[in-house]
Order: structure tokens, then C-alpha cells, then sequence
């Protein structure tokens, strides 16, 4: 019989209930024990729901505080030194204060580096390893969960994040060293784990190794083998997972790796299903990814069906079948969704229909003469083809447009030198000038009052005038500040992709279509279904308003074409590119009237533009050319004196700074505080072309920022940039902070920018004296 899994289960509730209670702790609203009864409520629940849909076997493993990659990190006792030693085991708040750097008791420290998780919108703390790194056994967090799903009476499967996997995504938390001398250490942890989950009954373990769809280098793909001969010796079953992308040139090592089982992702790389199914050892089983477990299209079962069968003729019952990765990326339950188009709902899934997919598609197989198995089927088909012929998806104005695409030029009307000029000579900045990425704290009364406006409570009219009191109180505190160039706060947003997509046509919400950031942070992507266009200009007026409250220059403020699209469920009946080039239309018209407004400096966030990368390298050029392209179409009709600013947030840029370049804005703000400067020393070898923001600190922690530290990071900017082209601003927006925690930060970072100039003042002088 074929067995149906699931290679985890969304963790923050339907209602968002982990995000909540998480929330409340950090605050002191309630007990510790309080947030673990939380914790364990939404463990149950989503055990019976996987059970209730008819999987035969219960992720047990997937559900964590904030971040599995640091939960592995617990569990081998990897703690950097700040957050103090640990005794035996890692508690919940040093937990915390490595992921966020505060938490309800011990002493602040510096978060650990935050990033993207592959090539997902989904963000993991990074672990911090030294070359004398020692292991031990620190949590029981997993050997807990498993005891209380086994007493609950499920079919465990236990799930955890594989120990290459683990040690690819560490950093040396100091000097550059080969981190898989550290190997065998780490596997003597992962031998005691399994041991450990075999004496608890369980028979199946899931470790999770989606780093091989990357390019290995030969050192690491031979440490697999090492690895897993090793583990092997345990008394348990190993699943071996990837997902996100195909083997390739890992597909004979995967294969031949000695474990039990072997899980592919056939959404991602589905002409190699059939190539894994022959070259898979006869004693294996082989479970198939083919229902994504990143997009909310439902699945196509008759294709998938078709690839099954001819499966399932070469491996019998050695088949499993499971979603193609862990369902943490879509949201929780698509029956809690009444408002959205009912023909739109008939193609959609999320993670509870998703399990339900996966069992019918064993049932087709298992039971194929079943007439309820047939009628659910065909209901499924129905839907399928009912979206690929649906009007809902075209657009033929747009279509007309696209047509025309190269009559658009894609380069700035002057180069960068020239416009620097104009801008210089428009604004009269100072040294290091000070900004901020866009938004400001969003309080509980701004979110309230867009509550009540979408629910008719409160009058357009009186909507408007709550929400420009909000921008008039957000630009005196930055008046109050210092701030050179000011931003209206974006109160009347949602969220930066939501809102924009709220305004295009081609674009559907969710009400409760949440899905997990990172930690608390949870998102709802815009589901983009059809053809985009903008009916109407979407920012103008909140922008003409808030330049009008003030004599400092004033950012307009765009999410970035590449960004919306990479942070949505997006349509997959034609290429991604083509649906960029959509964005890019729209959002150049913004441009343009933003401009004809008055608005001279205008921000094109593209904080996701590297998340989109592919994981191999022999594909990037291919989605660099029509992505950088999609943002250069967005600003180009720009005039010279406008001044483009855009903003990339907690990505990787070493490898891409060339296609960075290439974008040619004006002034580009990143990240660079969790990640230790190492976009700088980047830098070092590069020339960079245009103005750069790097981040000075981290928004993402509570702390408030040194000043000496700000100053040594513009220091070492100012050794690799002209002091003339460094802006000075926080790392990412200020939406999820409080008021309480930005102005004191913001504060320091003015300081510090002040201290720049003078010091720059006195060598200047001193040059000038000399001669």
C-alpha cells in the first residue's frame, strides 16, 4: 500500500495563534507557561488534522518557537558565548535572546544573523560555529513532542533538519575555517538523537538535506557519504528529504546514500522522477513530491496521477507520497476563506487541502475502482481545467502593451555622474545624509482605525483624517530627530506587498491566508491570479500630502516589481518574467505621476529580488537578466533630477553585486548590521558605482544600537566608499518596532552621522592646511 505523509505542517495556527502568544510573552503579558500551552494546543490540533485527512504518519518535529535551523542549533548545544553558558539544557529564553536578542529574563546580546531560507520568503537564524566548537545534547524539545504525540496514540514520523544541511548553513562566528572538521562531532550529537527517538518506539526518522539541489563542492558531497554510513548504525529508518529543487549531478549520491528512504521534490524537478525511481536501490522507498508545498494552485492530479503509475510500476509499494517540501510555506486552511471569488476558490489549496490532495492521489492508486474516490477526482479535474480556460486571467489591453515592450528605453535619461550633480544640487544634502527605509511603527490605533475603515465603521472622510494625522506626527518626529530625507511612515499600509496589490488589477486577498516569515512575523501574500494593470495612481496623494508638510525632501514609496512578484502566490500558467514586465508597466506609470506630483526622490524596494535566485548557478544569469530588467523598466522614465533609491533586505549580495549594479539606482540601502559587514569587504573588490546605504542597525532586534558601533561600521563603509556616496539609515523598515524602541535608536544613528561629518570636516581641514 502506498504511504501518504507530509514533510511538516504550518506552526502559527490558522488564526495566527503561535504569533500571538509569542508576542504577549516577550512582552510580559504572560507566563511562560501560559505560551508552552499555546504551543502545545496548536501541536495537537495539527497532529488530528493530519491524521483526519488520512496520512499514515504524524510529522512530529516540525512545530518551533521561531525557527527550526535554530532549534537544531539548540539541540546540538551551539550557543554563542554573549548569551552566556549553557547547563545542560538551551531554556527557552536564551532561545529567544539568540533570535531576537532580548527576551523576559537573561542579559541582551546581539541576535544571530537572520537570512533568507534557500529561495523561500521564509527566514532562518544562521549558527555560529568556531573551529573549537564544542557539541553536547541540549534539548529535549523534540523528544518531548514525540513522547506526547505517542501517548496521544499517532503514527510518529519525527522531523529534523539534516546535519550537512545544518553545517552548510553555519558560519564561522570568527577566522574562515573548513567547518566539516566540525563533522564528526555533530554526527556524534545526531547518533545520540536517533538512538534516543528508536528506544521512544519510533520507527521512521526525516531529516531534512535540501542542500543537495546546490551546487556541492566535491569536500561536502563526499562528507555525505561519510555521514550517513555513520548514522546508519542507529536502530531507526532514515527518510532522506530534498526538496526546493532537483539533484542533478547529486542524483547517483543521493540515490546510493544508505538510508531507507529517499524523498524528491517532482514539482521543482520533475523530469527527473523517473530517473530517481531506476537508479533507487530495490530496498528503498521512494516518496514523491507532486503537490507543491510553495504555491496555492491546486494540483493538477491527472498529470500527477499519470507520473504515479509510471512510478509506481518500477518501485510497487517501496511508494510514498507526501507535498513537495514542508507546508510551512502556504497558508493553514483554505474553508476559513468567505469573501474570496468562488470561482477563484475553486483553484486554490492551501496546507489542509494540500494533505487532503495527497491522500486522494493514494486512493486513485490504491483504490482506483472506488466511485467516491472517482467523484472526488473528477470534482479536482473539473476545477483544473475550469482556471486554464477562465476570462479572469486576461487582459488584452495589457497584452497590447507588453507587445510594445521595446519602444521603453531601460537606462536612466543620464549616467549616474551627471545625475549626481542634479540631485546635489536640488537637495543640498549633507555629508552622510540620514534616512530611514519607509515605514514607521504601526501602533494598535492606526491598525485599528484601517480595521474599522474596511468594515465601514468610520467614513472615508474621517479615515483620511486620522491617517494624515498619523503622517503629520510621524514627520515632526523625524523633524525632531534630524532626519535629512523624511518618509510619510506608510500608516494607511497593510503590508508593502498587500497594499499595492489591493490596487492592481490581476490581484485577490486572503483574510486569513497567513504564512511564517520568521519568529513572529507572518505575512499574507496577494494571490496574483490574471493580467496586471493600475486603474489609478496608489500612492500620489499620501505622498503630495506629506511633502506638503515639510521643507526636507520627501521619499515616495513603491514596492519593487520583482518583490511583489516574488512575495505573492503567482499565477504558474506562464513565465514568472512575463508577469514581472506586467509589474514593471504598472509601476512605472507610479512612477511617472509621482514624479508629475512633485515627488523628486522615489524608494523602489526590491528586498526580495535575491530570494528569487535560482539555487544553481548555471541558472542565475537567466533570471538576473529579466529581473534587474524588470526594475530598470520600473524607473527608467524617470527624469535625470529624480533621485532612485531602492532597499534590499537580509540577502546575500556578494556573489550578484555586479547585477546589483546593473540596476542603477541612485542610491541603494542594504543590510549589513546582523551580517558582520560582509557586504563591505565585498565591496573592497568592487567599485561600486552609485550612492549606498549601508544598514546600520538591526531593526529586527529590540536593542538599541551603540553608538560607537555605528561609528565603526561608517568608518569601515568610508574605507571602501567615498564618504560623498555613503548614506546612513537603519537596516530595514521600522513597521514591526515600537516608538519606544525606534526613536532612541534613531537618535544614535543621527549622532553618529553627525560624528561622521565633523570627523570628515577636520581631515578636510587638515588636507586643506597641509597643502
Amino acid at each position: 500500500m502506498t504511504v501518504a505523509h507530509s514533510l511538516g505542517f504550518p506552526r502559527i495556527g490558522a488564526r495566527r495563534e503561535l504569533k500571538f502568544a509569542q508576542e504577549a510573552y516577550w512582552k510580559g503579558d504572560i507566563t511562560q507557561q501560559e505560551l508552552l500551552d499555546v504551543g502545545g494546543q496548536l501541536r495537537r490540533r495539527h497532529w488530528l488534522q493530519q491524521e483526519a485527512a488520512g496520512l499514515d504518519l504524524v510529522s512530529v518535529g516540525d512545530f518551533s518557537w521561531y525557527d527550526q535551523v535554530l532549534d537544531t542549533s539548540a539541540l546540538l548545544g551551539v550557543v554563542p558565548e554573549r548569551f552566556g553558558a549553557v547547563d545542560g539544557q538551551v531554556s527557552l529564553d536564551t532561545y529567544f535572546r539568540m533570535a531576537r536578542g532580548r527576551a523576559p529574563t537573561g542579559e541582551p546580546a546581539a541576535a544571530c544573523t537572520l537570512t533568507k531560507w534557500f529561495d523561500t520568503n521564509y527566514h532562518y537564524l544562521v549558527p555560529e560555529v568556531k573551529a573549537d566548537q564544542t557539541f553536547q545534547l541540549s534539548s529535549n524539545a523534540l523528544f518531548e513532542q514525540v513522547e506526547e504525540a505517542l501517548t496521544l496514540g499517532h503514527s510518529v514520523k519525527a522531523v529534523l533538519l539534516g546535519p550537512l544541511t545544518w553545517l552548510w548553513l553555519a558560519r564561522p562566528a570568527e577566522e574562515p575555517f573548513d567547518r566539516l572538521k566540525l563533522l564528526p562531532q555533530v554526527l556524534d550529537v545526531y547518533a545520540q538523537v536517533l538512538n534516543r527517538l528508536a528506544k521512544q518506539g519510533v520507527e521512521w526518522v526525516q531529516l531534512d538535506e535540501p542542500a543537495l539541489v546546490l551546487d556541492l563542492p566535491q569536500p561536502w558531497r563526499s562528507a555525505f557519504e561519510q555521514a550517513y554510513h555513520r548514522l546508519q548504525a542507529a536502530p531507526i529508518k532514515i527518510l532522506l528529504a530534498t526538496y526546493f529543487g532537483g539533484l542533478e549531478d547529486n542524483i547517483t549520491l543521493a540515490c546510493e546514500l544508505p538510508v531507507a528512504g529517499l524523498h524528491v521534490d517532482a514539482v521543482s524537478a520533475p523530469g527527473e522522477l523517473i530517473q530517481v525511481a531506476d537508479w533507487l536501490p530495490s530496498h528503498k522507498v521512494l516518496s514523491v513530491g507532486l503537490v507543491s508545498g510553495r504555491n496555492i494552485w491546486r494540483t493538477d492530479l491527472g498529470a500527477a496521477i499519470e507520473q504515479l503509475k509510471r512510478v509506481q510500476a518500477k518501485v510497487g509499494d517501496r511508494l510514498w507520497l507526501a507535498p513537495s517540501c514542508s507546508l510551512l510555506h502556504v497558508p493553514v486552511d483554505l474553508d476559513q476563506e468567505s469573501e474570496l471569488d468562488e470561482e477563484l476558490t475553486s483553484w486554490l489549496s492551501f496546507a489542509v487541502q494540500k494533505l487532503d490532495e495527497v491522500v486522494l492521489l493514494k486512493q486513485v492508486l490504491d483504490q482506483p475502482e472506488s466511485a467516491a474516490v472517482q467523484v472526488r477526482l473528477a470534482q479536482s479535474l473539473h476545477s483544473v481545467a475550469s482556471r486554464s480556460g477562465s476570462s479572469l486571467l486576461y487582459n488584452s489591453e495589457v497584452r497590447s502593451r507588453l507587445a510594445r515592450l521595446n519602444e521603453l528605453p531601460l537606462d536612466r535619461p543620464a549616467p549616474f555622474a551627471q545625475r549626481k550633480v542634479q540631485h546635489q544640487a536640488r537637495w543640498k544634502l549633507p555629508l552622510f545624509p540620514t534616512t530611514t527605509i519607509g515605514s514607521f511603527p504601526q501602533t494598535d490605533a492606526v491598525r485599528q482605525v484601517r480595521r474599522d475603515y474596511r468594515a465601514g465603521v468610520v467614513s472615508q472622510e474621517d479615515y483620511e483624517a486620522r491617517i494624515q494625522d498619523e503622517i503629520r506626527a510621524t514627520i515632526s518626529a523625524q523633524e525632531l530627530l534630524g532626519l535629512d530625507v523624511l518618509v510619510h511612515g506608510e500608516a494607511e499600509r497593510n503590508d508593502m506587498v498587500e497594499y499595492f496589490g489591493e490596487q492592481l488589477e490581476g490581484f485577490a486577498f486572503s483574510r486569513f491566508g497567513w504564512v511564517q516569515s520568521y519568529g513572529s512575523r507572518c505575512v499574507k501574500p496577494p494571490i496574483l491570479f490574471g493580467d496586471v494593470s493600475r486603474p489609478e495612481p496608489m500612492t500620489v496623494n499620501w505622498a503630495r500630502f506629506a511633502a506638503q508638510q515639510t521643507e526636507k525632501p520627501m521619499k515616495g514609496m513603491l514596492t519593487g516589481p520583482v518583490t511583489i512578484l516574488n512575495w505573492s502566490f503567482v499565477r504558474d500558467d506562464q513565465p514568472r518574467s512575463v508577469t514581472a514586465q506586467q509589474l514593471a508597466l504598472a509601476l512605472r506609470d507610479e512612477v511617472l505621476d509621482l514624479e508629475a506630483a512633485g515627488i523628486g526622490i522615489i524608494q523602489i524596494d526590491e528586498a526580495a529580488l535575491r530570494e528569487g535566485l535560482p539555487l544553481r548557478k548555471r541558472q542565475w544569469q537567466s533570471y538576473l537578466d529579466w529581473a534587474i530588467d524588470a526594475f530598470r523598466l520600473t524607473a527608467s522614465g524617470a527624469s535625470a533630477d529624480t533621485q532612485i533609491h531602492t532597499h534590499m533586505c537580509y540577502s546575500q549580495f556578494n556573489d550578484i553585486i555586479d547585477a546589483i549594479a546593473r540596476m542603477d539606482a541612485d542610491v541603494i540601502t542594504i543590510e549589513t548590521s546582523r551580517s558582520n559587514q560582509r557586504l563591505l569587504e565585498a565591496l573592497k573588490g568592487f567599485h561600486w558605482p552609485n550612492d549606498i546605504g549601508p544598514g546600520v542597525y538591526d531593526i529586527h532586534s529590540p536593542n538599541t544600537p551603540e553608538e560607537a558601533e555605528v561609528v565603526t561600521l561608517l568608518r569601515t563603509a568610508a574605507q571602501v566608499i567615498p564618504a560623498e556616496r555613503i548614506w546612513v539609515n537603519p537596516d530595514c523598515g521600522l513597521k514591526t518596532r515600537r516608538w519606544s524602541e525606534v526613536t532612541p535608536a534613531l537618535e544614535v544613528m543621527v549622532r553618529a552621522a553627525r560624528r561622521l561629518r565633523a570627523e570628515h570636516r577636520v581631515r578636510k581641514e587638515a588636507v586643506t592646511q597641509a597643502s
